[in-house]
């Protein structure tokens, strides 16, 4: 079984498109939610950076405009107390059981992180993720309460009078060593943003080997950007499209904080850049491109065919270990459901030779 993602944001907007009227459009957010629940997604990312409108507040309302769609909430440890933080998502799965997952964001971006008030470095920010991930998990699991003494936070006789009945899984994201030492303790899903074929066999080894002495067996998710089109034909000229609007608005972006000011800072930046230097085109049709002109500052490598040929790489990533694929697009809302083909497609053939992936 493959889980699929997309995304909501409360605007119409993308790196090749700009958004119109207000940052926030609750409309907008109900149509696209239930836009995705129709074409077959799983869940949606509501995704989270420093200047955006607050996650918990859209995860309601995307949850409360559909009857099946889970959400991943986006959260970055340090800003929020961990015993708070776990009873803010308790109480969002109290209200929709099941459907709720949390998405720890421990922030590679220095200028982001210091827009919001942190200026601690980068391996500060994980040894604090570790210990906010451990302090959550008691809150959420403890019948009696609990003391905690660590480096960044001190509980004492915490306990939660909500708690949530089945397990809100953990998602986790990053690339460098200090993301894998911390997420392959905690992580449920571990999610890479999309590298060729081979760069994720050789994450997924990494992480694998650096979850086992902790007992774990995590899953992993693959994010891409799709374009797919009727032909192979049509899709490249709507990529080539895309990417003269990407760099038409590069220096919007850069003055917006959209773009990183320095990519190769962070790893899934620089590694993602490295596949862009060695080729426009991996394997049989991860494109670049936009990973280049963007910085690598996200999500930014495209697959770029006809439906049948991108549901064909999605399934590569599957029989490599994938089992979470997290999609989105250049213009959300027809993208997200255009997207319900290429779920149509990729389920078909899981459904009829299950053993070959």
């Amino acid at each position: 079984m493959v889980e699929f993602i997309g995304l909501v944001a409360t605007q119409e907007t993308s790196e090749s498109l700009a958004g119109e009227g207000p940052v926030v459009q609750p409309g907008y957010v109900r149509r696209l939610a239930r836009a995705h629940e129709e074409s077959g997604f799983d869940r949606v990312l509501i995704a989270h950076w420093s200047s955006a409108p607050d996650g918990f507040v859209v995860a309601g309302q995307v949850l409360a405009a559909t009857e099946r769609l889970g959400v991943l909430l986006a959260h970055r440890p340090g800003f929020v107390a961990p015993t708070v933080a776990a009873r803010a998502f308790a109480t969002l799965d109290a209200f929709h059981p099941g459907r709720v997952a949390l998405h720890v964001i421990t922030g590679g971006d220095d200028a982001d992180q210091a827009r919001d008030g942190d200026f601690t470095d980068k391996a500060t920010r994980y040894r604090r993720t570790d210990e906010f991930l451990d302090v959550l998990r008691r809150e959420w699991t403890a019948q009696t309460p609990f003391d905690y003494e660590g480096e960044f936070y001190r509980v004492r006789q915490g306990l939660s009078s909500v708690r949530p009945d089945g397990r809100i899984p953990i998602y986790f994201g990053g690339a460098s060593e200090e993301a894998v030492r911390v997420g392959a303790k905690h992580a449920d899903v571990y999610a890479f943003w999309g590298e060729p074929l081979a760069g994720i066999a050789e994450r997924i080894a990494r992480v694998r080997a650096a979850a086992a002495p902790h007992g774990r067996q995590p899953r992993f998710s693959v994010s891409l950007r799709p374009i797919p089109a009727d032909t192979e034909q049509a899709a490249w000229e709507r990529a080539r499209e895309i990417l003269r609007l990407t760099k038409e608005r590069a220096g919007e972006l850069r003055k917006g904080g959209f773009f990183p000011i320095d990519p190769r800072r962070q790893e899934g930046s620089r590694r993602l850049l490295k596949y862009a230097d060695e080729g426009e085109v991996h394997d049989k049709r991860l494109w670049t491109a936009l990973a280049k002109a963007t910085g690598a500052g996200g999500n930014s490598t495209a697959l770029v065919g006809s439906y049948e040929q991108v549901a064909e790489s999605l399934l590569d990533y599957v029989r490599i270990g994938v089992s979470t694929l997290l999609i989105r697009g250049y213009s959300p809302y027809s993208d997200a459901v255009a997207y319900g083909t290429l779920i149509r497609l990729v389920n078909e053939h899981l459904d009829r030779a299950p053993a070959t992936v």
